[in-house]
């Protein structure tokens, strides 16, 4: 059996209703962790639109931070400029930031899409990021509320930066409510 036979398989697979499952044991339905972020379209990549500017010194201070156990740079490491976003313990409204840097057209509008992970409520400020020649960088804050009090795994959404034309970027997001147990806390 050829690569191509397993691959349209698998496709006709998801196709009717089964689900995908990861790898290893035990067996359990794939989640974003395990798929990634999809497949790379290299058209595309050339001309991304966004861009997520990292600079050496913000891991250094990420690393720092864990590397000390310091757990007043828990917003620091939250702020991290990745092209994702995970929260493992939402127990109150938490604010990421992010920051991004026009690399296509100079005069360009990009208007936010949220798909909010069920129980958790996402704000973006501003909800409209205007690039010009003189203004490539903006940065915006996302707001993580919990609206329903769940506990358990992760929950998973994403926001996305559209022009309406070729270009939507896309930040996954993972959340995982926290529920506080007075009960536990003693």
């Amino acid at each position: 059996m050829d690569w191509q036979q397993v691959k349209l398989g698998k496709t006709s697979n998801e196709r009717y209703g089964f689900p995908t499952l990861a790898d290893g044991l035990p067996q359990k339905t794939a989640d974003p962790f395990d798929y990634s972020g999809g497949f790379i379209d290299p058209n595309r990549a050339v001309d991304p639109g966004l861009a997520d500017d990292v600079d050496p010194e913000d891991y250094t201070t990420f690393l720092d931070c864990y590397s000390a156990g310091n757990l007043s740079c828990e917003s620091e490491s939250r702020n991290l400029n990745l092209p994702s976003i995970a929260i493992p313990n939402l127990t109150a409204p938490t604010t990421v930031l992010r920051t991004v840097t026009n690399v296509g057209q100079a005069d360009a509008v990009y208007k936010a899409v949220v798909q909010s992970p069920p129980g958790v409520q996402i704000s973006v400020e501003p909800t409209v990021l205007k690039f010009s020649q003189g203004k490539n960088t903006q940065s915006f804050k996302i707001t993580f509320t919990m609206t329903h009090k769940l506990h358990g795994g992760y929950l998973f959404g994403s926001l996305a930066w559209s022009d309406g034309g070729a270009h939507y970027v896309r930040i996954p997001i993972a959340v995982r409510p926290v529920v506080s147990d007075n009960y536990t806390d003693l």
